[in-house]
């Protein structure tokens, strides 16, 4: 996988909260990984998103073992992403710090009872949409995550954009749409982030989800650091 400009990635985060990374993976590894959907021997668990009020769509946990360009995926943006979540908590106030190795990490969230992976791929359809959540699973919770786009906008569907907003205090909520391309990731805050005010840092609350699908079919690869429990 090649060398990012993580100094550019990491400026982007703090103005915008979230930064895409262009071309992270090419169409035959989205077409790969998307063609697993319908192989549930490789998935823990499938989640229908209307029975449990998050939208409408489904998305499906991978199972250990996970595919390789999955856990390299997962290995490759840890370390980088744990020393910007560790400025972030130190600007927040927050306590917790992050090791460099994911798989020190992995071991405090075991430890923790937090053993089930959670990577998953999503599967949106024509009218489908998911309300705008936060992904936190248990007690240890890494503030970063990434999502990739595997289906082509405009071709396999229309709609469907990446939203976040941001719950910023005493203030209206803003919002960022993220236009993405096939193979393109978003990095983004998986609840807090800090905003530079004239008093210094404070916390803002962030939010995602994805808007209702026009026609097609959309594939997203999600990359959570933390497992659950």
């Amino acid at each position: 996988m090649r060398a990012l400009d993580w100094r550019q990635l990491e400026e982007e985060l703090n103005r915008y909260g979230c930064a895409v990374v262009p071309r992270l993976l090419n169409p035959a590894q989205c077409a790969a990984l998307t063609a697993q959907y319908g192989d549930a021997s490789r998935f823990r668990s499938r989640v229908v998103m209307q029975r449990h009020g998050f939208g409408q769509g489904e998305y499906q946990y991978w199972a250990h073992p996970l595919p390789d360009l999955v856990a390299a995926l997962r290995e490759q943006f840890y370390g980088p992403l744990a020393t910007i979540a560790n400025r972030w908590h130190a600007s927040m106030g927050l306590d917790a710090r992050f090791p460099s190795s994911h798989a020190d990490f992995l071991a405090r969230c075991h430890a923790a009872g937090q053993t089930r992976p959670t990577p998953l791929l999503l599967r949106y359809r024509e009218g489908d949409y998911n309300c705008l959540h936060q992904d936190l699973y248990g007690e240890h919770v890494f503030p970063l995550q990434l999502a990739v786009l595997l289906s082509r906008p405009q071709d396999d569907f229309t709609g469907g954009e990446f939203v976040l907003t941001e719950q910023r205090p005493r203030m209206q909520s803003r919002a960022e749409v993220v236009p993405l391309a096939q193979g393109d990731a978003v990095i983004f805050p998986v609840a807090l982030r800090p905003v530079n005010g004239t008093r210094g840092s404070y916390r803002v609350n962030m939010r995602y989800g994805v808007s209702r699908l026009r026609s097609g079919t959309r594939h997203t690869l999600g990359i959570i650091f933390h497992d659950a429990s």
